[in-house]
């Protein structure tokens, strides 16, 4: 017998492309079926993430048509990786098998078909990896490569060019599961999971519908929760700017004491400026990297839960 697949779907104020993208999910689901890649109890999971418009009440919608499609929502908005999350832990004690992918139809999603067959191949993870950028704009094509260069020049274990379309196993979402700090950055966490993997290549499509909720702000914002959460490279660097300043100012020391005995001193006021400046924007800087790292142990002692279900379109069939 097959094995259930779940595709797990986050939503935030998603309801100009969730009509459009949720038969195209099922029709992906109903062919993989077919095709005997996955069991007939599978499922199209639906995310909603504290979404102000009618995002949630679509979703119920959805899921009292038609049984392939089931629902959960969160208490308030969390943030793309919780919703994520959220959706992965709910599904891993009722599936064997998830696929995650973002609600906006820019994935493609034939490549499930690649990435179940990899999955009865042994893989544990299949990352949908990117194969080209080409419909980006150059702004962001250069930030994006460069966030992930970014990334790994920090320490940060990442697959290049991949975001958030996986496939887990059951096997591995337990191992996630285990993984209980409070700022998440998937994309370096589950390279950390172990088991087999491997990726498939796709090209990625137009937003069918709706904007972006993933501006640049954010992709920084994601990225600085990636660097402190899973490096401390950072921490090492400050060091070895403090030595390089404590050289740099040992050899000013020297110049000004030598300046001093043998008679060459002149006004510097604008040198003297120029140096504490930049010495005290170093320190500032500094003291701001060590503030995010401070800032990241103050709430992974707190301990506070990572996302609330505030209820499911199953509660409504158990009632």
């Amino acid at each position: 017998m097959s094995e259930n697949l779940y595709i797990v779907i986050p939503c935030y104020n998603e309801q100009e492309v969730l009509p459009i993208t949720a038969p195209m999910f099922l029709d992906k689901l109903n062919s993989l079926i077919r095709q005997g890649l996955c069991g007939e109890a599978s499922k199209v999971v639906f995310v909603n993430d504290g979404s102000k418009d009618n995002t949630w009440s679509i979703i119920q919608s959805l899921a009292h048509s038609n049984d392939k499609f089931a629902g959960i929502t969160l208490s308030r908005n969390r943030g793309h990786q919780n919703a994520l999350l959220a959706g992965l832990m709910w599904a891993k004690d009722r599936c064997d098998v998830t696929i995650s992918i973002d609600c906006d139809g820019q994935d493609d999603i034939n490549a499930m078909d690649e990435m179940m067959k990899n999955y009865h191949d042994g893989c544990h993870i299949v990352y949908g990896v990117r194969s080209k950028r080409d419909t980006d704009t150059f702004f962001k094509r250069f930030t994006a490569e460069s966030f992930y260069k970014f990334m790994s020049f920090m320490g940060v274990e990442t697959v290049y060019n991949h975001a958030d379309y996986r496939l887990m196993s059951k096997e591995a979402l337990e191992a996630l599961a285990q993984f209980e700090e409070v700022n998440l950055f998937l994309r370096g966490m589950v390279p950390m999971v172990g088991y087999k993997s491997t990726a498939v290549y796709y090209e990625r499509n137009e937003r069918i519908a709706g904007e972006s909720h993933y501006p640049f702000s954010k992709m920084m914002n994601l990225a600085l929760n990636g660097i402190t959460s899973l490096s401390v490279k950072p921490l090492r660097y400050i060091t070895m700017l403090g030595f390089v300043m404590g050289g740099v100012s040992f050899v000013v020391m020297l110049y000004a004491l030598w300046a001093k005995f043998f008679g060459e001193t002149v006004s510097g006021w604008t040198s003297m400026v120029a140096v504490m400046c930049l010495i005290s924007g170093v320190q500032l800087i500094c003291l701001g990297i060590i503030g995010e790292y401070i800032g990241k142990i103050y709430s992974e002692t707190k301990a506070r839960p990572r996302f609330i279900i505030r209820e499911t379109t199953e509660d409504k069939k158990e009632e």
